[in-house]
C-alpha cells in the first residue's frame, strides 16, 4: 500500500518512478473501477497504452442499438464515440433486415488495460460492432451475455462466406465516412471483397484495413478528438484505397510464405503497471 501510494504522488508530481515487480497491474488497478472519474472528458496516452477521464455510458438500450455482454461494464467511451456510436446506429437501420446493431466492447469506465481480452480500447475511442444484424432490440440482460455473432469469413479469413451481405457493405462504408473514424478494423477477405464491390467513391476504403481476427465483429477507431492535447493519435493509413495490400494479406493466407528462419522469436509483452501509462491515469483513479 505504502508502495502504491509512493507511486501515485510520483506521478501526479511528473517524477520518474521506477517500475517494480511488486506493482499493481494496471489492468488490476483500472478493472477494479465501477465507475467514471468526476473529471472533464479527455482520452490520455494512446489506444493500447492510456486512461479515459469521465467516461461517458453508452445507455444499454437506445431506440437503434443495443450494448451487449454488460456484465463486462465495458460500454464507456468518449463523448465523441458515444454519439458516433448513434449516429451509425441510426444509418445501420436503414438496410434491409437491420433494426440497428449490437455494440460490443467500448472502454472500462476510466479506460485503460482490461483484465481480460483487448489491448486497446483504452482511451474511449475504440468501438466493436459485432456483425450479427440487429433485427431485436429488447434483448434481456440474460440473452445479451448468451446471444453470440456470427463469423464473415471463410478460408480462414481469404473470403467473406454466406452471411456477408451488401448492407454489411454499408454500414461500414458509413462508418468509413464519418470524419471522426481513422480506421476500421476488418479481416482480409471482408477488404477485398468492399474493395470488388464499390463502384463509386472509393476513398473511404483507405480507412478500411485488414486485420487478424475480426470477423465476428468490425472495430471502429476514432481520430483523437480536437483539442485533446494528451491523446496520441495512430499514424494516418497509407495512401491509396489498400485494395493491393489487403489482397496481398489473401494471397499469404491461401499461400503462406515459408517461414523465416533468422526471424526473432516474439517476446512476450510485459503487462502494464501504472507508471507506464500517461503520468494524467493517476489523477484519473484517484478522482472520485
Amino acid at each position: 500500500m505504502v508502495r502504491f501510494a509512493t507511486l501515485m504522488i510520483g506521478l501526479l508530481l511528473g517524477l520518474a518512478m521506477p517500475v517494480d515487480a511488486a506493482d499493481p497491474l494496471a489492468k488490476q488497478l483500472f478493472g477494479s473501477k465501477s465507475a467514471p472519474s468526476r473529471q472533464n472528458p479527455a482520452a490520455f496516452g494512446g489506444y493500447s497504452k492510456g486512461c479515459l477521464a469521465g467516461g461517458v455510458k453508452l445507455p444499454e438500450t437506445g431506440a437503434t442499438w443495443q450494448a451487449m455482454r454488460l456484465s463486462r461494464n465495458r460500454n464507456w467511451g468518449h463523448p465523441e464515440a458515444i454519439d458516433f456510436i448513434k449516429d451509425l446506429s441510426r444509418a445501420a437501420a436503414r438496410q434491409p433486415g437491420w433494426n440497428g446493431i449490437y455494440v460490443g466492447d467500448i472502454s472500462q469506465p476510466r479506460g485503460g488495460p482490461m483484465l481480460s481480452g483487448h489491448r486497446s480500447h483504452q482511451i474511449g475511442l475504440d468501438v466493436d460492432v459485432w456483425m450479427l444484424p440487429a433485427q431485436r432490440l429488447n434483448l434481456t440482460r440474460a440473452a445479451r451475455e448468451n446471444l453470440s455473432s456470427i463469423s464473415m469469413r471463410r478460408a480462414k479469413g481469404a473470403f467473406v462466406n454466406q452471411n456477408w451481405t451488401r448492407a454489411h457493405h454499408e454500414i461500414i462504408k458509413a462508418a468509413a465516412s464519418d470524419r471522426r473514424v481513422a480506421r476500421i478494423f476488418v479481416f482480409p477477405g471482408a477488404k477485398v471483397q468492399m474493395c470488388k464491390d464499390e463502384r463509386g467513391n472509393r476513398a473511404w476504403l483507405r480507412k478500411v484495413r485488414p486485420w487478424w481476427g475480426h470477423h465476428y465483429h468490425f472495430h471502429v477507431r476514432l481520430a483523437c478528438p480536437r483539442g485533446m492535447r494528451h491523446c496520441a493519435d495512430q499514424n494516418p493509413p497509407p495512401r491509396g484505397d489498400g485494395c493491393a495490400e489487403a489482397q496481398q494479406w489473401v494471397n499469404n493466407i491461401l499461400n503462406p510464405p515459408p517461414p523465416d528462419p533468422n526471424a526473432p522469436k516474439p517476446r512476450k509483452r510485459r503487462e502494464y503497471v501504472l507508471a507506464d501509462l500517461p503520468r494524467q491515469c493517476a489523477g484519473v483513479l484517484q478522482s472520485p
